[in-house]
């Protein structure tokens, strides 16, 4: 069976350039060898005609084009004073095209910055844009509200770039950010050679035709060509922000033209496990339906799509290798979004917590079903719902969305099967932040063991042998879908709370926290499916989080996050009050005044209003609740069943989801070009390593990602460099780093946080919870054997510092006691120099055996050696001739 492999799109920057009557924009691949060209037409005063022959340039086929566009359309033939082509722009992709009610114009990306690496797969973050005026100005017909609406539809550029953590839009040329990690391995696996999508390329007809009178050195030799499956699937438009601008031209333009964009955020920080570097990977998609502000998007509209929907994804890989066949990799997914019912807050009596008013009775609980019925195709079964609202009130605010929701998920789970039911966990967090006696996070810590051991995760390997070495029970207890190639996460947790913003972003910190101790255990990277506080691991992590809840703050609320972890650990500092204060300020300015033209503006750029001579203005609208209900104007010729109230299809394939079946619907939505093995196209090793550049290692991506080991671990000599072990505050990396100002030290005796007594466990502060288990307490108390008292003598007047450190224990960094002599059936193991252990990762060994054709190679570079140079093979004609095609001809 052919692999099967991504394809690279072939357009990853542009070149605009510009005649009296039209553009002519020259995209090219990374490595300038490929060219494309667009022309469109500029004499047109309101409409749009695009040109697209499809053909692949090389570079000196560009050259000449341009050349004789040049000298064709100077005023004076022969002139050379004024030329007849100008370089107007330099971009790195089309963001689509938009018409007010003048002529169209393009969105352009005109910077970007890399914020991720998948898989060699890199992720960009869109910094900058241009709009550009098509029609030239004789044909133009002005209107006196073109300039407003032009200037608001940058205001989601001004409102969300300029902010230096926000992340606007995040775009990828290789891998499809609008589906998961899941979603894309899996296609990968996918028998494409049965497809009846497959068609020949038609890149490869134009260049057979542009090849005819080639001289051909290999014409007679009958060489088979290696064939690869470069696969390109369609975006999930739910989460892509710029479908409506592309939906123009996607029919006539090449698909290496469109790139499709993500809202939300995107980070990346390395973890390093005793110098083996951990990718720890955060993509958060916002939705791109019922897409607005705080107070002006609340609830569900008609069709099933809520306010404030995002899609976080963590996933984890071990960085050391690359390659999506041969690396292992891990991801989670969660979703945030408000509840599911008709309901909105009245802003016009500027109170800081509007009155929740419920719009529409929904006694059926239609728009809820819906919903679910959206989340049961995508994630498949269990869907956990995690309410924390508040339960207990003096006056019914948050209540009443309890009040309506609970009944709801019940009636619509007396239709569903038992084993795929929607469970309700409803928990007041609001309260049980203000109990002295409980711990908010031992509480969700016990929610988040649960929901992952129902949920399970993704991972692209089977267990490995340490597993076996060191099994642990809880193991045993995770869910999702086990296949031959690993595990499938089945279901999701939806978390929300009112606004979705502060409380759901902490509880899904801690269910993510303990999603990434099973991640890390899959691969093998720790013995026990357990994380700590106040570990290198965890703080990296919590920073991810923090970041991510921000910048999801920010462009919904106005604000960044008022209340953090720290503050549900009661550990934050007293300046924080301060900073809370301002935030919650900031929040209600910015929901007061801003967000009606941030909701304008966001509804212009979505194309859910767009502008015409015949309708009012966009300002002039006293609400756009008829442009998110569009059944609000007409009247629904079908009506869904309210008791089979999901999609045809969806039941008999739970717990999978049926988005990720290989069903006939599904295979149709991905095409599949058959490619040669060496082709640019799926070449990710030239894509990310970049062979024909000269860069600087200190410039590259992986150098500047934030680095545990760099940031967060103690610069004093002697600490345990492992990120899983307990530290105080006081003895992270950033906080040593700011005490090198004081060049004189006493005496001082430190201990790493380890050797302290562990913190009280989460059941022992709740008094709602059930006891710990002994295997918990022991493996808390295991830790506190990593104690590493170190002095620092330092005499004034003397430079010179003397380092008494104690030898760590010979158990610390390895888990087993090397002072003893191993068994012999051990020793008998390790006669040879080669380990016959089961593969346990991507280092894994085998005894050596060489084959005749190994046995062949090395004879051949021994005669080279001695002058006698032997016929070339017929593997080694083709790999020449396939060589030679792609580069020179």
């Amino acid at each position: 069976m052919p692999q099967s492999s991504a394809l690279i799109s072939g357009v990853q920057s542009l070149v605009v350039y510009e005649t009296r009557a039209r553009y002519f924009i020259v995209g090219s691949n990374q490595a300038q060898t490929k060219h494309r060209v667009l022309k469109i037409d500029r004499t047109e005063p309101k409409d749009l005609v695009i040109i697209d022959d499809k053909h692949v340039y090389s570079q000196q086929e560009v050259r000449e084009l341009l050349g004789r566009l040049d000298l064709g359309n100077r005023t004076k033939i022969g002139q050379k004073g004024s030329s007849g082509l100008s370089r107007a722009v330099s971009a790195y992709g089309i963001v689509g095209f938009v018409r007010f009610l003048e002529g169209y114009y393009i969105v352009l990306i005109t910077k970007r910055r890399k914020m991720a690496d998948i898989g060699g797969h890199s992720i960009y973050k869109v910094e900058d844009t241009s709009m550009i005026y098509i029609p030239i100005d004789s044909v133009r017909v002005t209107h006196p509200d073109e300039a407003r609406y032009s200037q608001i539809c940058i205001l989601p550029y001004f409102y969300m770039i300029y902010y230096c953590w926000c992340i606007l839009l995040s775009s990828s040329y290789s891998y499809d950010l609008s589906h998961s990690l899941q979603y894309n391995l899996t296609m990968l696996l996918r028998p494409w050679e049965l497809s009846s999508t497959v068609e020949p390329s038609v890149d490869e007809e134009h260049s057979s035709q542009s090849r005819q009178d080639s001289f051909d050195i290999f014409e007679d030799e009958g060489l088979p060509m290696q064939v690869v499956n470069g696969l390109k699937s369609e975006p999930y438009l739910k989460y892509v922000w710029n479908g409506k601008l592309l939906e123009r031209v996607k029919d006539i333009v090449h698909h290496d033209w469109l790139m499709y964009i993500i809202h939300g955020f995107c980070g990346q920080s390395k973890l390093v496990i005793y110098g083996r570097p951990v990718h720890v990977t955060l993509i958060a998609r916002r939705s791109s339906r019922f897409a607005g502000t705080r107070f002006l998007k609340r609830g569900a509209n008609c069709e099933g799509d809520v306010a404030n929907e995002v899609e976080t994804e963590q996933i984890i890989h071990d960085a050391s290798v690359m390659s999506f066949t041969a690396g292992s990799y891990s991801s989670y997914v969660q979703v945030r979004g408000s509840v599911p019912l008709y309901w909105s807050q009245d802003i016009s009596t500027m109170m800081p917590k509007p009155p929740i008013r419920l719009d529409q009775a929904d006694p059926y609980a239609y728009v809820a079903a819906l919903h679910f019925d959206q989340m049961l195709q995508r994630f498949g079964s269990p869907i956990i719902i995690l309410n924390l609202v508040k339960k207990r009130e003096k006056r019914k605010h948050e209540k009443i969305l309890s009040e309506e929701l609970y009944p709801a998920v019940i009636n619509l789970n007396q239709f569903l099967p038992p084993e795929h039911c929607i469970d309700y966990i409803a928990w007041d967090m609001a309260r049980y932040t203000k109990s002295k006696l409980c711990n908010v996070l031992d509480r969700l810590s016990m929610i988040a063991e649960n929901v992952v051991k129902r949920t399970g995760f993704y991972i692209n390997r089977s267990d490995f042998y340490c597993h076996t070495l060191r099994p642990d029970e809880r193991w045993g207890d995770v869910g999702g879908h086990i296949t031959p190639t690993g595990r499938l996460q089945t279901g999701v947790l939806r978390t929300n709370c009112v606004d979705c913003l502060d409380r759901t972003n902490t509880a899904q910190f801690m269910v993510g926290k303990c999603a990434l101790a099973y991640q890390l255990y899959a691969l093998g990277m720790i013995d026990k499916p357990k994380l700590q506080f106040d570990t290198d691991c965890v703080r990296l992590f919590e920073e991810l989080y923090e970041d991510h809840g921000d910048t999801l703050s920010l462009q919904y609320g106005g604000s960044q996050l008022v209340h953090r972890v720290k503050t549900y650990r009661k550990i934050a500092p007293w300046t924080q009050h301060s900073k809370d204060i301002m935030q919650t300020l900031s929040r209600y300015y910015s929901n007061a005044f801003s967000d009606a033209d941030r909701q304008d503006a966001i509804n212009l750029f979505l194309q859910v209003y767009q502008p015409s001579e015949q309708r009012p203005h966009l300002w002039e609208l006293p609400t756009d609740f008829y442009l998110h209900h569009k059944s609000s104007m007409a009247l629904a010729q079908e009506r869904r069943s309210y008791t089979y109230w999901w999609s045809e299809g969806v039941l008999a394939f739970l717990p999978v989801a049926y988005d990720e079946v290989a069903c006939k619907d599904n295979m149709r939505k991905v095409k599949v070009k058959r490619v040669n093995r060496y082709d640019e196209a799926i070449d990710i090793y030239t894509e990310f390593f970049k062979p024909y550049e000269l860069t600087s290692f200190d410039d590259t991506f992986c150098i500047a990602m934030t680095n545990s080991a760099r940031e967060f671990m103690p610069k004093t000599v002697g600490v345990d460099p492992s990120p899983f072990t307990v530290r105080k505050p006081e003895e992270t990396g950033k906080s040593v780093l700011g005490n090198k100002s004081s060049k004189e030290e006493a005496v001082v005796q430190r201990k790493t946080a380890a050797s302290a007594p562990p913190p009280p466990s989460e059941e022992a502060i709740s008094s709602t919870s059930e006891d710990d288990s002994e295997e918990d307490r022991e493996d808390d108390g295991s830790v506190s054997q990593r104690s590493t008292p170190i002095k620092l003598l330092t005499e004034s007047g003397d430079s010179t510092r003397t380092h008494e450190q104690q030898q760590l224990p010979v158990r610390a960094p390895y888990g087993i006691n090397l002072d003893e002599l191993p068994a012999d059936e051990d020793l008998l193991i390790y006669q040879d120099p080669v380990s016959l252990f089961q593969e346990d990762s991507v280092y894994a060994t085998a005894p050596p055996k060489v084959d005749p054709d190994s046995r062949e190679v090395f004879e051949g570079h021994v005669m080279t050696g001695q002058g006698q140079v032997r016929s070339l093979c017929r593997e080694d004609v083709l790999m020449y001739r396939e060589y030679i095609k792609n580069r020179y001809m």
